[in-house]
């Protein structure tokens, strides 16, 4: 029976929008596997977690092993990891262009390459990536030029693999949010932060689960990047 079971690999899953994630297929009775640097063991025997740094190759690897030993097999994965660095272009240093890539696109790349071909085997499979309105929606307020280049290129790259694997199974779709409430922002902040939407709030975790639950759902839904940014992309 433990075979049958539906498989999600959740990445940058040890709190705010990753964490939510592992609850939300775990409540739907998936097995999981959650993975971040500061990850801890699950008792949950159907949430397996592993310790690692996403950009680098081997997690990836790591990650779809144990999936496969413990599940046999991958239905969804979600690529949720992710940095944010805000400075103006002229202030990035090399270390912060090195660390950005290295989270948002290497970790995207290497995992999603490792999982396509057990997809490919399964005659089916669902990757979503979590990217950001900011990277369709330049603003002199906030500079985001790192943001803008990684998960900019994460939603084209979810195009580009709709179409080469919509006639194989795979579907492959995003979600953008906004400025989402999470540990990831200091408190103090929020009602700047708020005032950045058109809605003068803040999404919650919770709406980015449920965006990630509603592709999950959609079967006739493939390339869609689906904003969830209190109207931000609707312009200002």
């Amino acid at each position: 029976m433990m075979r049958q079971k539906k498989v999600a690999i959740v990445t940058g899953a040890s709190q705010g929008m990753g964490e939510g994630i592992v609850k939300a297929f775990r409540a739907r009775g998936y097995g999981v596997v959650a993975t971040s640097r500061s990850i801890q063991p699950s008792a949950d025997p159907d949430l397996v977690t592993v310790a690692g740094d996403i950009g680098d190759p081997d997690t990836g690897k790591h990650v779809i092993a144990a999936a496969l030993d413990r599940f046999g097999r991958i239905d969804t994965l979600v690529n949720n990891a992710g940095i944010f660095i805000g400075k103006a272009f002229t202030e990035y240093t090399e270390e912060d262009y090195r660390l950005k890539l290295k989270t948002n696109l290497d970790g995207f790349f290497f995992t999603t390459q490792q999982v396509i071909p057990v997809m490919l085997k399964q005659g089916s499979g669902h990757v979503v990536q979590i990217t950001a309105s900011t990277a369709e929606f330049a603003s002199s307020r906030s500079p985001a030029f790192l943001a803008m280049l990684t998960k900019g290129g994460m939603n084209s790259a979810t195009k580009s693999m709709a179409i080469e694997f919509a006639t194989r199974g795979i579907r492959v779709n995003a979600v953008a949010p906004g400025v989402i409430r999470t540990p990831m922002h200091d408190p103090s902040l929020v009602e700047k932060l708020a005032a950045f939407h058109p809605m003068n709030k803040l999404g919650e975790v919770e709406d980015i689960v449920r965006a990630v639950l509603y592709l999950e759902d959609a079967a006739f839904s493939t390339g869609e990047i689906l904003h969830v940014d209190g109207g931000l992309i609707a312009g200002r």
